[in-house]
C-alpha cells in the first residue's frame, strides 16, 4: 500500500472541521432546535477527537473454486457471498469512472471526507428536503469494512445503524484510511466489497452474474448499470419486472453523471442510453447440488465431507465450513475428467436412475490415494418434499409407512460411506485379505489345500444357522460348484474363488490375523456388529465367514485396499485433492498424499500375482487355471489384477479390477434394503456390475502407458521346497507314513492309475520330485496292468477355530 503525502496543517484542519460539522449535522438530524448551539459543536468535536484512529480490516468473504485434476475444468463453486477480489488493472477504467460518477464526484479531490458534502447535507436536511448523507466512497468502504471485520452481531448493527456515533466513526476512519492508502487502492477495495444484488458481491461476481463477462470487458452502459445498483441493489434489480425500469432509469442517471465528471462525452452518453439493457441473470451455482456436470455431485460431496474432517481449517465443523465457503480457495481436486466420464457412462449403461439396483463405482490411484472417480446411477439431488420424485422404499417395512427411498435422487454418500451409510457386503473380494495374511505368515503362493465341496470348520456358530453342518454348531461352508473340489494352490484357489480353500486357509492362518490384514489395507468396519467383531480378538478369532465377504464395506474402501497392493504395499489415505491455494495464491500442504508402508513389498507383489488369475491375466510366475471374470484383461488391454464377489442369494455383486495407475471397485446393491429380493448380477446381463467396472477402467486407461506389475520372487512363490520320498509300489499305508514323516500331507487319489506296480499299491505321487514343505502330495493308486501312469490328487488340512454366520458365495 502506498502512503499518500498530506499537509499536516490541512489534515489537522480537516479533523477539526469534520468534528464540528459532524456534531452539527448529526445534531441537526436528531435535535433540529439545538443544531446550531455551541454545545452541539463542542460535543461533536470532543467525541470525534476521542475516536480510535486505526481500522482493522478483515478480508471480505471470497468464493471458493473447485477444479478437476487438470487444473482448468470447473467442478463447482462454494460460497456464503459470491465474491472474488480482483486488481484494479482487471477492472475496466470506464467501470472505475462510473462508480465515482454514481457515488462520489470529488473522490480524487477530498481527504476521505467531503467537507462541502457534509455542509451541503446539513443545509439540505435543515430545509426539510429529501435527506442526504454526504458519505464518500471512502466512508462507504469504511462502513462495509467494519461490518466484515465484526466478530459479534452487535458490531454489524453498530456499523450500519443511522446514528451520530456511526457517522463520526466513519469520518474518523475515512480520514485515516485516506492517509494510509492510495486513492486507487481505496477504489479497488470498494469495488471488491460492495454488494450488487442477486448474490453478487464485488465487481467480479457482479459482471459475471449480470453480463457473463469479466469486469475488464465491461462497456459504458454495463458499467453505469452496475455502478447504479450499489445504492439499492433490490430496488434497482434489472432481473425483476418491477426493478427493470428502475435499473434503466438509474443507469441513465449515472451515464449523465459520467458526462458531468468528464468520463465520457455527451455523444457517448446518448449512444449508451439508446442501448437496450440486457442482463444474463446467471446466478453463480453454489455447492455440490449445482456442480457444472450434474453427475459429479457425488465426488463433490465426498470432497466436502473430507474438508469438514480436516482440523487444519478450524477446530469445529462449523468453522471449517465457513472457511471453505468464504476463504477464496482455488482447489484442484483429484477428479480425473476422463475416468469420471467413463464411470458415469458405465454405471448408467442399461440401468436407469430409478432402478432398485444401485451400481456404484470408485476409482483411486495406487501410490497416492487420490480419488479419481466416484459414480452411481443416481441423481445427486435433494428430493423435493412438496413434489417428490423418489420411489417408495424397497424395504417392505418402510414401504408400509410410505417412506421414500434413495432413487432416483439422493445426497447420501452411497459410494464413500458416512451419514448412516455403512456399506455393503462385497463377497469373495475379501478373500484377498486371507491371501495377504497367509503370505505374511510364511505360506507361499504354491501352498496347497485339498478343497472339498463342503468344509467342516472349527468355527462355532448357531446350530440353527443354515451354514452349520447338520446336527452340529460348526460352520460348514460349501463351494459355488462341485467342480471346484480338489487340490488348489493360492493361484487356482483365488482364480476359481474356492470358498472351502479360503475358509480352511483362514482357519490355519487365524481369522483375527485376516481381519487385521483387512484393517491394514484400509477396511474400517462402519457397521456396529462388524466393528464389535473386529475390535474383540476372541470374537474375530471366531469370524469364519469373514473371508467370504460378510463384512460391509464401500466401493471406495475396497478400491483403496487393492490399490495398496498395486502400490507394492504402500497404503495411502484416500484424498480428493491435488492442490489447495489460498486467496493470495499460497500453496497449502494439506493436499499432499499421506502414505505409509503397511504390507511388505514381496507380500503385496505375491498377492497381486494371485489376483491376476480371476481377471484373465498372468505373470511369468503365475500358475493360473481359472478365472471368474476372465474377459477383463482383454477389454482393458493392459496388465490387470482383481477379484469378483457375490453374496448368498446374489443380494450384492462386486468386482475389483486394477492396473498400476487405477484401482476400480464396483458394488451393485440395494441401498434401501440390504435383504433385497432382487438378484444382483455380474457379466450375465448388461446391467451387471462387471461391465461397469471394466468399462470404467478401460476408459480411464485410454492413452495411458501399459505398465506391468512386478512379479514376486524368492521363497514367497514356491516356499521351502523339499524332496518327496519315492513310494512307488509300496502299500498305501506305508506311502502315507513315509510322506508324513518327510513333512508332507498325503492324500489318496480317488481314481486308480494304470501302472507296473501291483494293483492297490502306490503307483507314484503327484507332484513327484520336490514340493513345498507341508504341502499336499497325492498318492496315485495303481490299477495294475503293467503300464506306468500318472495321476492327480486332492488335499486336506488341519482346522483351527469358529465364526459368525456368513454367505458362502464367490
Amino acid at each position: 500500500m502506498r502512503k499518500r503525502d498530506h499537509n499536516v496543517l490541512t489534515n489537522a484542519a480537516s479533523l477539526l472541521i469534520c468534528g464540528l460539522l459532524a456534531g452539527v449535522v448529526v445534531a441537526a438530524a436528531a435535535f433540529p432546535a439545538v443544531a446550531m448551539s455551541g454545545l452541539a459543536a463542542k460535543a461533536g468535536a470532543e467525541t470525534f477527537g476521542a475516536l480510535p484512529k486505526e481500522l482493522t480490516v478483515a478480508r471480505a468473504p471470497q468464493i471458493t473454486y473447485l477444479l478437476a485434476s487438470d487444473g482448468k475444468t470447473p467442478l463447482a463453486t462454494m460460497y456464503d457471498e459470491n465474491r472474488r477480489d480482483v486488481d484494479l488493472k482487471d477492472i475496466a477504467p470506464i467501470m472505475q469512472k462510473a462508480i465515482i460518477a454514481a457515488e462520489d464526484h470529488d473522490f480524487y479531490k477530498h481527504n476521505g471526507v467531503d467537507l462541502n458534502g457534509v455542509a451541503r447535507a446539513f443545509v439540505n436536511n435543515q430545509a426539510g428536503a429529501q435527506r442526504q448523507g454526504a458519505s464518500t466512497l471512502t466512508m462507504q468502504y469504511v462502513r462495509l469494512a467494519i461490518s466484515y471485520s465484526a466478530t459479534h452481531p452487535a458490531d454489524v448493527v453498530a456499523a450500519t445503524e443511522d446514528t451520530s456515533a456511526r457517522k463520526l466513526r466513519e469520518m474518523r476512519y475515512a480520514l485515516q484510511i485516506d492517509k494510509e492508502l492510495s486513492k486507487d487502492e481505496i477504489l479497488r477495495r470498494y469495488l471488491n466489497i460492495a454488494a450488487f444484488g442477486n448474490g453478487a458481491y464485488g465487481i467480479y461476481a457482479a459482471s459475471q452474474v449480470y453480463f457473463n463477462k469479466p469486469p475488464s470487458k465491461l462497456d459504458i452502459q454495463e458499467s453505469a448499470m452496475l455502478a447504479g445498483m450499489v445504492k439499492a441493489p433490490t430496488a434497482f434489480d434489472p432481473t425483476t419486472t418491477a426493478g427493470y425500469p428502475e435499473a434503466v432509469g438509474r443507469r441513465d442517471y449515472v451515464i449523465d453523471n459520467m458526462v458531468q465528471i468528464g468520463a465520457i462525452t455527451q455523444q457517448q452518453a446518448d449512444q449508451a442510453k439508446q442501448i437496450k439493457l440486457k442482463v444474463a441473470k446467471k446466478r453463480t451455482p453454489n455447492g455440490c447440488v449445482a456442480t457444472n456436470t450434474r453427475s459429479w455431485g457425488f465426488f463433490c460431496d465426498y470432497f466436502y465431507r473430507w474438508w469438514l474432517q480436516q482440523e487444519t481449517f478450524g477446530s469445529t465443523s462449523y468453522d471449517r465450513e465457513r472457511r471453505l465457503k468464504s476463504g477464496g480457495y482455488t482447489i484442484t481436486t483429484s477428479l480425473d475428467v476422463q475416468a469420471q466420464k467413463g464411470a458415469d457412462k458405465a454405471v448408467r449403461n442399461h440401468l436407469s436412475e430409478d432402478s432398485t439396483a444401485a451400481r456404484m463405482v470408485a476409482a483411486i490411484e495406487p501410490g497416492s490415494g487420490r480419488v479419481r472417480a466416484i459414480a452411481v446411477n443416481r441423481n445427486f439431488k435433494l428430493d423435493d418434499p412438496d413434489h417428490p420424485q423418489n420411489k417408495i422404499s424397497s424395504d417392505p417395512k418402510k414401504a408400509k409407512k410410505n417412506i421414500r427411498g434413495n432413487r432416483p435422487n439422493t445426497v447420501n454418500p452411497l459410494i464413500t460411506g458416512g451419514a448412516g451409510i455403512t456399506g455393503y457386503q462385497a463377497g469373495s473380494t475379501f478373500k484377498i485379505f486371507t491371501l495377504v495374511a497367509a503370505l505374511e505368515k510364511g505360506y507361499p503362493l504354491s501352498y496347497t489345500i485339498n478343497a472339498q465341496h463342503q468344509f467342516k470348520s472349527e468355527y462355532i456358530i448357531d446350530s440353527g444357522n443354515p451354514a452349520a453342518c447338520p446336527g452340529t454348531h460348526f460352520y460348514c461352508p460349501v463351494n459355488a460348484a462341485k467342480s471346484m473340489t480338489g487340490v488348489h494352490n493360492m493361484w487356482s484357489g483365488f482364480g476359481a474363488s474356492v470358498n472351502t480353500f479360503f475358509v480352511e486357509l483362514q482357519q490355519r492362518v487365524g481369522a483375527e490375523n485376516v481381519v487385521k490384514a483387512a484393517e491394514k489395507l484400509g477396511i474400517t468396519f462402519r457397521a456396529s456388529n462388524d466393528a464389535s467383531f473386529a475390535a474383540n480378538k476372541d470374537a474375530a478369532r471366531q469370524w469364519g465367514a469373514f473371508t467370504l465377504g460378510v463384512s460391509q464395506t464401500t466401493p471406495l474402501e475396497l478400491a483403496n485396499a487393492y490399490a495398496t497392493l498395486a502400490a507394492d504395499g504402500k497404503y495411502c489415505e484416500p484424498i480428493p485433492v491435488q492442490e489447495i491455494r489460498g486467496p493470495d495464491g499460497e500453496k497449502l500442504d494439506i493436499a499432499n498424499p499421506h502414505c505409509e508402508q503397511r504390507i511388505s513389498t514381496e507380500v503385496a507383489r505375491a498377492a497381486v500375482d494371485a489376483a491376476r488369475c480371476p481377471v484373465g491375466d498372468r505373470s511369468s510366475t503365475s500358475k493360473c487355471k481359472n478365472a471368474t471374470a476372465g474377459n477383463v484383461r482383454g477389454i482393458v488391454n493392459a496388465p490387470v489384477a482383481g477379484k469378483s464377489g457375490t453374496t448368498d442369494g446374489d443380494k450384492t455383486s462386486a468386482l475389483v479390477a486394477m492396473t498400476k495407475q487405477y484401482a476400480v471397485a464396483g458394488i451393485e446393491a440395494d441401498p434401501d434394503w440390504p435383504q433385497t429380493n432382487q438378484r444382483m448380477r455380474h457379466n450375465e446381463v448388461p446391467w451387471g456390475i462387471n461391465p461397469a467396472v471394466y468399462q470404467t477402467l478401460r476408459d480411464a486407461m485410454k492413452g495411458k502407458e501399459r505398465i506391468n506389475f512386478t512379479p514376486p520372487s524368492g521363497k514367497i512363490i514356491e516356499g521351502d521346497q523339499r524332496s518327496i520320498p519315492g513310494v512307488k509300489c509300496e502299500s498305501i499305508d506305508t506311502a502315507k507314513s513315509r510322506l508324513r514323516g518327510a513333512g508332507f500331507e498325503p492324500v489318496v487319489a480317488s481314481q486308480k492309475t494304470p501302472s507296473e506296480c501291483p494293483e492297490g499299491t502306490a503307483a507314484g505321487t503327484s507332484p513327484d520330485g520336490r514340493t513345498i514343505k507341508g504341502g499336499v502330495v497325492t498318492i496315485e493308486v495303481s490299477a495294475g496292468g503293467g503300464q506306468p501312469g500318472t495321476g492327480t490328487g486332492p488335499v486336506v488340512p488341519p482346522p483351527a477355530g469358529p465364526t459368525k454366520p456368513g454367505r458362502p458365495r464367490g
